[in-house]
């Protein structure tokens, strides 16, 4: 449930995608909204490498994840699917044209398929206005097709902000920073959107309600359309660690997220390597995750 501040309560997050545990660096989820296919980042230990990967479900199990036909020559990260499943945005360095190899900075591109099932196109970028000479992250694509993303071009309030692009019928307008209900002169970064663009949620960095590096923040639309003040999603959420790239799977009413969360404690007792692998193999290991938490259709409403 959500309280009159806006917190999440009686929250219990857990790991997410059991045959995925292996993986120790593993981010940015976006799903269908039938929950039955999901898309997500695989990097290295250093981020060097970054690729996109896809599972999905079968009865209720999940097949282990293959990398996308358009991933694995560049740093390809933060897939998002459009709401009806045909377009899935992503972030990339890739270089315009094929017949480059020298990596740029980070744009946004997609990719398109006829139906849900089929195959995908060949990656597109989506040009300017909203791609830059600066670098744009975390797309988020709503219903009426207005694009949020993340990016650190010089107009932004503070470092990275998030940026509003509208969608008029035709092409988009020149992005705009979010108010500072949202964006401050600190980092505000990967937000996910509802749909109808009734809530967002955000991760904020080291901002003074936070409880650590990186907490998430939610805010909802009012009646004016304005941006409600950005609330922090509360302790039994967010931890002292990196809390990032939120999802929400709306029909079963759940938010995925990343964190960099560590319940590793100081072990004065390692006997064996067997020990030792269990030990800092554990899922929370200081290594981005992605966990879940079943959340309240209050998240959608606004608060008490």
């Amino acid at each position: 449930a959500i309280d009159s501040e806006g917190q999440i309560r009686d929250a219990k997050v857990e790991p997410a995608f059991d045959n995925l545990a292996q993986y120790q660096k593993i981010r940015d989820l976006t799903m269908t909204a039938d929950g039955k296919e999901a898309y997500f980042t695989l990097q290295s230990p250093m981020e060097e490498v970054a690729v996109i990967a896809v599972i999905r479900k079968n009865d209720d199990s999940w097949t282990e994840p293959t990398i996308v036909h358009f991933s694995g020559k560049h740093r390809d990260l933060e897939p998002f699917l459009s709401p009806d499943g045909r377009r899935l945005y992503f972030v990339s360095n890739r270089p315009l044209e094929m017949s480059q190899n020298e990596p740029k900075d980070f744009d946004i591109w997609y990719v398109q398929r006829s139906a849900l099932g089929e195959a995908w196109g060949e990656p597109l970028n989506l040009g300017a206005p909203i791609n830059t000479e600066h670098n744009e992250f975390y797309p988020a694509i709503t219903k009426s097709g207005n694009l949020y993303i993340t990016s650190d071009r010089p107009d932004s309030k503070g470092q990275d902000d998030i940026f509003f692009c509208k969608w008029n019928g035709h092409k988009y307008d020149e992005p705009q920073s979010l108010g500072e209900a949202i964006n401050s002169e600190s980092y505000e970064f990967n937000a996910y959107v509802a749909p109808d663009e009734s809530f967002l949620i955000f991760s904020g960095y080291n901002r003074e309600d936070g409880y650590g590096s990186g907490d998430m923040y939610i805010s909802v639309k009012g009646e004016n359309t304005d941006w409600s003040q950005a609330v922090n999603l509360g302790e039994e959420i967010n931890s002292e660690y990196m809390d990032y790239c939120p999802f929400v799977d709306l029909s079963e009413m759940t938010l995925y997220f990343t964190s960099r969360r560590s319940s590793i404690k100081n072990v004065n007792d390692i006997q064996s390597l067997d020990d030792f692998n269990k030990t800092v193999n554990i899922y929370e290991n200081g290594n981005s995750r992605i966990f879940k938490v079943k959340i309240s259709k209050d998240l959608m409403s606004g608060f008490d």
